[in-house]
């Protein structure tokens, strides 16, 4: 008699499952466990990543920011500790010998100003910026425009200001374009908002600042040719650590300082910076399979130590299935069935309960980060079961194939 799989079979296993409910509870409950620990991490690692990419949201990636500074290695006669300052001569000084480079942009800064727009007052720091400026830090614009080159180059007194300083002094909100604010004693027609969120920022976060045309915060701060900070971004598919020792050979010498004198000039180099985030969250991630997978595995072994129990306690029946003619696939597909069916149901309950917890999480973290996995990685988690299952399942049906009928009553 061949056996059929139908809601009957089905049936039998859910029984033959539950003859002892305490040990089926505890092995579904390893089963849950293990897959509720990977989909939760990995939907953790993927929010973490994300509210990690905030930080650098708008930002080049690659960026080199040079600073000048104190050299610590004497040069040519001259002792170490002497300061040297960036000029904009150096700046069309790498736009001529570095064509590789895609921008240059200058900037200089100031801090601790306050800004005023009818009696409503905020702390704040102006950047005077070049018209590319936007290419190194890309604004998130809620009104207006950026600053443009005919802006730096007719000195117009316009600004672009940041998501703090527009909630201090706009707090009924609106568009402010148009309107002037006031900074220190000089006033600035406002031609944009920028509500980038990134924490990165050059010179002072975004969200705090009054972005200016730089010819005018130039003359502003009387700086003359002087500049606080230059940066530049590669063009595609040049990387910016290549360019380095070229660029501090060339303000080197210029500037009169040993080119090996890494203090000499500050330089952030963003492309490290992404490389180091992403070589941290891969190891991360291999981190998170590898724990989830092993304990898969250990709630693997469980199901099938269950189902070595089960095929043992179940030997009469099996010989007397045999007997009545019972082929050794239908126990086989049996067993497997029961194993599968096992871990398919405690998976399926960690998925759904690492989706709640993952909503969770997401309500109470205050960035708009996700920590959802995605439809396909829950389908692959199922595949994942459902092989387990039936390599589980594997070993005790093998042994239930091998039952001989003769044995089976002997042991009756």
């Amino acid at each position: 008699m061949r056996h059929r799989f139908d809601f009957d079979t089905f049936r039998e296993i859910g029984d033959s499952l539950f003859r002892n409910k305490r040990r089926t509870i505890l092995t579904g409950f390893g089963i849950f466990w293990g897959l509720f620990m990977l989909l939760f991490l990995v939907g953790g690692g993927k929010g973490l990543k994300q509210s990690l990419s905030l930080t650098f949201e708008g930002f080049a990636s690659n960026t080199m920011v040079m600073i000048s500074s104190n050299t610590s290695k004497p040069y040519k006669g001259m002792k170490e500790g002497r300061y040297w300052q960036l000029n904009r001569k150096d700046v069309e000084r790498l736009r001529l010998l570095m064509p590789e480079l895609d921008v240059v942009a200058p900037m200089v800064s100031n801090w601790g100003l306050t800004a005023e727009y009818k009696g409503n007052t905020t702390s704040c720091a102006i950047k005077g910026i070049s018209g590319n400026y936007h290419k190194v830090e890309a604004p998130k614009l809620k009104y207006g425009r950026t600053i443009r080159d005919a802006d730096v180059e007719q000195e117009r007194k316009v600004c672009v200001i940041g998501k703090r300083v527009y909630n201090d002094l706009f707090p009924q909100g609106g568009d402010p374009c148009g309107t002037f604010i006031q900074v220190g004693s000089v006033f600035f027609q406002i031609i944009g908002v920028d509500f980038s969120s990134g924490n990165i920022s050059i010179s002072g976060s975004a969200s705090e600042s009054v972005m200016v045309p730089f010819s005018v915060a130039a003359t502003l701060f009387k700086r003359g040719n002087n500049v606080d900070i230059i940066c530049v971004t590669g063009k595609p598919g040049i990387k910016m650590s290549s360019l380095e020792p070229r660029v501090r050979s060339i303000m080197a010498r210029e500037h009169l300082f040993d080119p090996t004198d890494d203090q000499a000039m500050v330089v952030l180099n963003t492309e490290q910076v992404f490389s180091i985030m992403d070589n941290l969250f891969r190891g991360v991630n291999f981190l998170i399979w590898l724990v989830g997978i092993g304990t898969l595995l250990a709630g693997a072994v469980g199901v099938s130590n269950i189902m070595m129990v089960t095929v043992r306690e179940r030997t009469i029946e099996i010989g007397i299935r045999r007997a009545i003619g019972a082929v050794p696939r239908d126990i086989l597909s049996q067993i497997i069935w029961e194993s599968v069916l096992l871990t398919l149901t405690a998976g399926s309950a960690g998925i759904v309960f690492s989706v709640l917890i993952l909503n969770v999480v997401e309500r109470i973290v205050p960035q708009a980060v996700t920590f959802q996995i995605s439809f396909w990685t829950a389908v692959l988690a199922a595949l994942l079961l459902s092989v387990l299952g039936v390599l589980a399942g594997l070993a005790p049906a093998m042994r239930a194939m091998k039952v001989k009928p003769v044995d089976a009553m002997r042991d009756e």
